[in-house]
């Protein structure tokens, strides 16, 4: 794409009028008045697509767009109401109460009683809406007095009650792509209406950059731009990127510490290690922390990845997962950055193993299925004379005074209770050894319970076997 330059329509009279008077943001000057100036989301609203063919009906559904910032959620519900002639009110969840939906209730019910018309309303970043506000609005979602449009930044799972879930639809809004920039660009500067004003395909690309898939932001940093390149006389020559760095403050990325895109990327982070891709580990990682994640909130993902998908595959992971977090702690970053990744390569190419994890849930849904059976009375400690004559310890066999230092055919388990082999090594890594080790010691209970003696391999041990796949 080459450089953005200005073009002619209605958009350079708009500011060619705007400048006579108080000028608009340029988002709120380019917010589209028609559907078919919507840019991006054609999965939506483009031709035969669902959103389209209700708008071309004139018959509203309720429903819920999520999405990040800047992608259209409030102009789409803006031209929803437009389209059906309705009344458009707006409440922002953050800061409206039950008293506010009462009133758009009341403002709706009179309009429809006068009129006859309909009413829509949009409630920006509706997951912030507590349960009591949610349930306020079915009877009248249901009834049809109010065609409810929400908008979210979150997953509308996590929030939504199932209740107002089921009288909606949610549609996935998208970041806007490399296409829906340049359609947006090419408006702007035909807003801005600014003689000699250019854009660079590189000051294009970094403009994009910052704006990370949101259009508001977009057009916030070409006003940005445009504003300081008249101030320092720079309208004959292109703007280049050199001179969008200097003039812009970049935001971060997205990846809300205490929202979606945070789970989204460490669930990521997370796969890419199990499934032992480094480099998409390392991509994930950079994204998190590009998007101002606290960096021990993915040092605490690392070690839980240690124990939960390595395990004793490689007991070495859990102890570089620690060092990498007391390294942190101790640089901060960026300087903490390296033993970060560090530690996630090494954990992306280790040994992978959940034989502990699924043990230890099996182990504890055994105990909420049985309940607090007593101790076997060998295995009780019996630190008085009393506690002796009543048997507790009777039996106890002290490991380091037995061959191989194992008891062999002594079970510590509840009485009654079979061995029940939740622990099964993998055929990965050190694992492989404890397979053996394993193996060989269910060998000398089986020679015990028979009166015999163990077979030639629980006799000489396990074997040492190389360890497959370490990193």
């Amino acid at each position: 794409m080459g450089p953005v330059t200005p073009g002619a329509g209605a958009e350079a009279e708009a500011g060619a009028e705007a400048a006579s008077g108080p000028v608009p943001p340029l988002a709120e000057r380019l917010r589209p008045k028609r559907l078919e100036d919507v840019v991006g989301q054609q999965h939506l609203i483009g031709p035969g697509r669902p959103l389209r063919l209700a708008f071309e009906a004139g018959r509203l559904h309720s429903f819920i767009l999520w999405g990040p910032p800047g992608v259209g959620k409030t102009t789409i519900a803006r031209l929803a109401a437009q389209v059906t002639r309705s009344q458009f009110l707006l409440l922002s969840a953050v800061s409206a109460g039950i008293k506010d939906i009462r009133a758009v209730i009341d403002s709706a019910q009179a309009l429809r009683g006068a009129q006859g018309r309909g009413t829509v309303v949009f409630i920006d970043e509706i997951h912030a809406f507590s349960k009591p506000q949610q349930d306020a609005l079915l009877p009248h979602v249901e009834s049809g007095l109010l065609v409810l449009i929400g908008g979210t930044t979150e997953h509308p799972g996590l929030q939504v009650t199932n209740a107002l879930l089921s009288r909606t639809q949610v549609y996935a809004l998208e970041p806007l792509s490399r296409e829906d920039f340049a359609a947006l660009a090419q408006r702007a500067v035909a807003a801005l209406a600014l003689p000699g004003f250019r854009l660079d395909e590189d000051a294009l690309d970094l403009l994009m950059a910052y704006a990370d898939g949101d259009g508001r932001r977009f057009l916030n940093l070409m006003e940005q731009v445009s504003v300081a390149a008249q101030a320092a006389g720079r309208m004959r020559a292109p703007v280049d990127a050199g001179f969008v760095q200097a003039s812009t403050s970049p935001s971060l990325r997205r990846a809300d510490a205490a929202g979606d895109h945070y789970y989204e990327q460490i669930s990521a982070f997370h796969k890419s290690v199990r499934s032992s891709q480094p480099d998409a580990a390392l991509y994930w990682m950079a994204r998190l922390l590009d998007g101002g994640v606290d960096p021990r909130q993915v040092t605490r993902r690392m070690i839980a990845i240690a124990s939960e998908d390595i395990g004793n595959a490689d007991p070495r992971a859990l102890q570089l997962a620690l060092q990498a977090a007391e390294a942190v702690d101790r640089l901060g970053l960026p300087e903490g950055e390296l033993a970060m990744a560090q530690a996630a390569v090494y954990l992306s190419l280790a040994a992978k193993s959940n034989a502990a994890d699924v043990a230890w849930k099996q182990a504890k849904a055994f105990v909420r299925e049985t309940g607090s059976l007593p101790v076997p009375l060998h295995l009780r400690n019996a630190p008085s004379k009393l506690h002796k004559q009543m048997g507790d310890g009777a039996g106890y066999r002290y490991a380091h005074d037995e061959p191989h230092a194992y008891p062999a055919g002594m079970s510590c388990l509840p009485d009654g209770v079979p061995a029940p082999g939740w622990y099964q090594p993998q055929e990965r890594g050190l694992e492989i050894q404890l397979r053996d080790k394993l193996n060989w010691l269910r060998a000398l209970d089986e020679g015990s319970a028979s009166g015999q003696d163990a077979p030639a391999s629980a006799r000489s041990g396990p074997k040492a076997k190389a360890q497959d796949g370490q990193a």
